[in-house]
């Protein structure tokens, strides 16, 4: 026999495997990483830094920069992030803008900037200035008439097209990823599963310019959702420059997270609320740390925009409003009645969009993405051109409907009968009968309404950058308005009705028709996404109306009461659902009595569990079963016989391990005994070097008796993020249950097809 001292003679080969060798401990492209592994990964290393740190002050130093490096990382999310949402912004205004016309003193100049440097531009007409020329005063020196109206019409299709096109080209040839909202991919992303690419360098510099196109080409989409995605590449991106983030997949995603909450804060001028929303929406695992650094990057990112003014008005967001009136009890019923409206639009919204989506997926429709794409914005802007309420871009839309009338608006919905006898403080103008402009704005509106509800359902989800904040918002902010303007007439009219009584006096401003629109916007948002507390904060953050929480909060819970009556599932739910991503929602609840013996693998009839053995398996053996079979880990019994378990080897680091042995270890070769224990095992003479193997060893993998309700199995692979867990009875091996087993038999429960949550 060779005794363990004659084998450590031989230069200790079987032990070079105590050193960490290239690779070990990533992860394969979808895949979902082990969360516990990870935790006790960063906890190890953070013990060699603290015990390092104490040998020299050059130690010392570095522990110091590895605990500020979270810090710095923040830091350049919050700038870049900053700098790419003030880009976009100016970029978008001035491509919006290059569909109607041009500058002539600098054609870089949107419609605004170029009348803002006119000295020639009157009050009343501050969108009128000579430097500032529509298409056809350029090229056929025409602004009125119908051959004018018909080639601006024209080449405003034309410039949408030609946006479009370019978008989906650009998507489909250099980032695939970059299409769509990246708000549910990043939420699978949060829980722990592995998409390489979906956040790389690529995708980043694509979603940037492509987003900016579908923006201007007048799409029914926002830009706020990709936003999110935009910051989270950004994030991916600085966490690849330090190797505590890089070779850490837990501590990335505490890094992500973070970035999400910059997202929303660049999105829409809303530190506090991104740092909510990447809480309540997107984030799966989030520690007290990652909320310190959330709200630091959130507050930089912010700071950036502001330095960069995009808007020109001081102000992180195009749509800042100041209303000087109260609300009062009374209006309480039509805001709740708005949110029955958001609740009930939010759900025909994603049952229509989701089908349309499975309709894509499952029919040739599929096959021709930009074909897609070039029909929807020619029908979009065929459609939209004739009426001013859906032309305009949608952030001005709602800009104009959340305004308050005041005595300086021309706008259309400001046109009220003025009494000449007035003389009151331009701040608080009575209520007043509408004039025809009001009427007509009604309707425009009311059309305006119905084409976006029916457009969003078929535009959200193409392969485009999309995002689904701003056209819910617009939904919301029309019908609020048309409710706020009825509100309004009907106190005018019957002030001496009791509901009006009270608080509406004759020459008194008691109806604001634009917090209603602002309340109808929240409201739509929230029927859509199923957000609360981070969707009131963000609307009082975007608008600045802090008096007006408790109508925004009675509106967001109102429509996610209805919504919730048709459906548990938000938008974003619902598309991590429809592509079968392996996403176990924390709002979930399981209430079934089944036990962990019905779900575990292998069945009855299947065949039996593949495990390896902690010394009596040879190097061949292992490749053998690693080349049959397609798990991703293995457990580790002491022999077939007793299955006793010992631990759980995984997959990819049985390979790089054995790849690694025959690479920098001689006198390993095929017929070499594996072995996971701390000594080898007794061999007979000449037989070749063993391999060990005990450093890749998981020593203490999850396990649950065969009798564990599933409903606590289901809880613990939530709260701890597994990928897998052990089924033993006694210390004896039964089975394995994964985190796919654990989907398909919720799906299963739920009376819905067990292989739709596989990924495609």
């Amino acid at each position: 026999m060779v005794n363990a001292g004659d084998m450590n003679g031989s230069g200790n080969l079987m032990d070079f495997l105590d050193e960490p060798f290239p690779d070990v401990g990533t992860y394969e492209d979808f895949h979902t990483i082990d969360w516990l592994r990870e935790k006790s990964r960063d906890t190890d290393r953070h013990r060699k830094i603290t015990s390092k740190s104490k040998e020299s002050i050059w130690e010392f130093i570095k522990s110091l920069l590895d605990a500020w490096s979270g810090w710095v990382v923040m830091l350049l999310i919050g700038l870049l992030a900053g700098t790419l949402a003030g880009v976009i912004d100016l970029a978008v205004d001035w491509m919006t803008d290059l569909k109607e016309g041009v500058c002539l003193s600098a054609f870089w100049y949107s419609h605004e900037q170029c009348c803002w440097t006119s000295n020639e531009t009157t009050f009343d007409d501050r969108d009128k200035c000579p430097q500032w020329q529509k298409w056809s005063e350029l090229l056929v020196n025409q602004s009125e008439g119908a051959s004018a109206y018909i080639l601006n019409y024209f080449l405003y299709i034309m410039w949408a097209l030609c946006f479009a096109f370019l978008a989906v080209s650009l998507v489909r040839v250099f980032a695939p990823y970059a299409c769509g909202s990246g708000i549910p991919e990043i939420k699978t992303i949060l829980s722990g599963f592995i998409i390489r690419g979906y956040l790389g360098k690529w995708t980043l510099l694509i979603k940037t310019v492509t987003l900016v196109l579908v923006v201007s080409s007048g799409l029914s989409l926002g830009k706020e959702g990709p936003l999110v995605h935009v910051a989270c590449c950004c994030g991916n991106f600085f966490s690849s420059l330090f190797s505590k983030y890089s070779k850490n997949e837990g501590k990335r995603r505490e890094v992500l997270s973070a970035a999400a909450a910059a997202g929303v804060s660049v999105a829409f001028g809303a530190p506090i609320g991104g740092v909510l929303f990447s809480l309540e929406e997107v984030s799966y695992y989030f520690p007290l740390k990652t909320l310190w650094r959330s709200f630091f990057a959130a507050l930089v990112a912010a700071f950036t925009l502001r330095s960069i003014n995009p808007f020109g008005n001081s102000r992180l967001v195009l749509f800042y409003v100041e209303y000087h009136t109260p609300w009062y009890m009374a209006e309480l019923f039509p805001f709740i009645l708005l949110g029955v409206f958001g609740g009930l639009w939010g759900t025909l919204f994603i049952r229509c969009n989701i089908a349309w989506c499975r309709r894509r997926k499952t029919t040739r429709l599929g096959k021709y993405p930009v074909l897609e794409v070039i029909v929807i914005t020619a029908v979009t802007a065929v459609i939209a051109y004739p009426n001013p309420y859906t032309r305009r871009s949608t952030s001005e839309l709602i800009s104009e409907l959340f305004n308050d009338c005041g005595a300086l608006e021309s706008s259309q919905l400001c046109d009220y009968i003025n009494d000449p006898n007035m003389t009151r403080p331009v701040d608080d103008i009575p209520d007043r009968p509408a004039g025809p402009g009001v009427y007509t704005a009604m309707w425009q509106l009311a059309l305006a309404l119905v084409f976006k509800i029916v457009i969003t359902i078929f535009t959200f989800g193409m392969k485009i950058p999309s995002g689904l904040f701003i056209p819910s918002m617009a939904v919301g902010a029309m019908a609020g308005r048309m409710v706020g303007i009825g509100v309004e007439q009907l106190a005018y009219h019957h002030h001496d009705w009791i509901i009006f009584r009270n608080w509406c006096r004759p020459g008194a401003d008691c109806v604001t028709p634009g917090l209603y629109a602002m309340v109808g916007a929240a409201a739509c948002l929230g029927g859509v996404t199923r957000m609360t507390v981070s969707l009131v904060v963000i609307m009082f953050e975007l608008t600045g109306g802090l008096e007006y929480i408790v109508p925004l909060m009675a509106a967001a819970v109102t429509s996610k009461w209805v919504a919730d009556a048709f459906g548990k599932e938000g938008i974003y739910e619902a598309h991590i659902h429809l592509n079968g991503y392996p996403f176990l929602d924390v709002k979930d609840e399981f209430t079934h009595r089944t036990l962990a013996t019905d779900v575990m693998r292998p069945r009855r009839g299947e065949a039996p569990l593949s495990v390896l053995t902690q010394d009596s398996m040879t190097v061949e053996d292992v490749e053998t079963l690693i080349k049959e079979t397609d798990y991703n880990g293995f457990p580790v019994v002491v022999s077939k016989d007793s299955e006793r378990l010992i631990g759980f080897a995984q997959r990819r680091e049985l390979i790089l391990a054995i790849k690694n042995a025959r690479q920098r270890q001689d006198g390993v070769v095929s017929n070499s005994i594996v072995y996971f224990t701390e000594d080898p095992p007794e061999l007979p003479p000449n037989s070749p070097h063993p391999l060990k193997l005990r450093r890749i060893l998981n020593l203490s993998p999850f396990t649950v008796t065969d009798h564990t309700p599933m409903e606590t199995v289901v809880d613990i692979f939530r709260k701890l993020g597994l990928r897998q867990c052990l089924v033993t009875r006694s210390g004896r091996l039964l089975g394995i249950i994964t985190k796919k087993d654990v989907l398909r038999h919720m799906a299963q429960m739920a009376n819905q097809d067990p292989e739709s949550i596989m990924f495609n």
